[in-house]
Formats: structure tokens, sequence, C-alpha cells
């Protein structure tokens, strides 16, 4: 089951970086909430995901309402801002990220099982 924890501080993105990540994986869903391909891409991902909550750490960054963070994610894991976007964080490193219709819920699962 997919459970989100929202992101509504630049100090949480520092958190997952810093601290977080180094103890479990941490997985951050950028979505615009005017979109209907990143709604698409989220109930995709929410219907095919597999992994326990203590497996990963899911976070829910939505764009129109907090679009300093996505700056400040783009800033801090060196990736270009894309919506929808998933990055998975691992040890303070984005080690995946992938936009739209390429975004997998299997590809997630194997880059957590190959960095962990």
């Amino acid at each position: 089951m997919l459970t989100w924890k929202s992101l509504t501080d630049m100090a949480q993105v520092d958190t997952i970086r810093e601290e977080e990540s180094y103890h479990v994986p941490c997985l951050i869903f950028k979505h615009s909430t005017r979109c209907s391909i990143s709604t698409t891409a989220k109930a995709r991902l929410e219907r095919t995901w597999q992994l326990a909550p203590h497996h990963v750490h899911t976070y829910y960054l939505d764009l129109l309402n907090h679009r300093p963070i996505s700056n400040h994610i783009v800033e801090t894991f060196g990736v270009q801002h894309e919506s929808p976007q998933v990055l998975l964080i691992i040890k303070g490193e984005c080690v995946y990220d992938e936009s739209h219709n390429a975004i997998s819920a299997n590809d997630i699962l194997t880059e957590v099982q190959q960095n962990n």
C-alpha cells in the first residue's frame, strides 16, 4: 500500500537528503493537480505499488502550491524539472528519476533492490 507524506517545507527535502534516505529509500512524486497525465501517472503508481511503507517512504509534492520546493529539489539533486516526476533518493543521492508515462512501480522496485 502506498501512503503519501506531503512535502510542504524545503527543510523536509534537506532531511530526506541528509538523514532519512540513509535509513530507508525515499520516493518523491512531483504532481501537478491540474494535469491529467500527472493524475494518470499517480493513479497507475498507486495501483501497481508493491513495497510496504517501512521499505520506502513516499512523499507527495503538490507543484501548484509548492513550486519553490520543486525548485529546491532540482538544485539539491541535480535533476531537470518534469511534471509528473518521481525521484528515488537513497543515501542522499537521486538514484532514479523518471517522468510522465515512463514512471513505473516495477522500475522503482528494481532500483530499491539494486541500491539497498
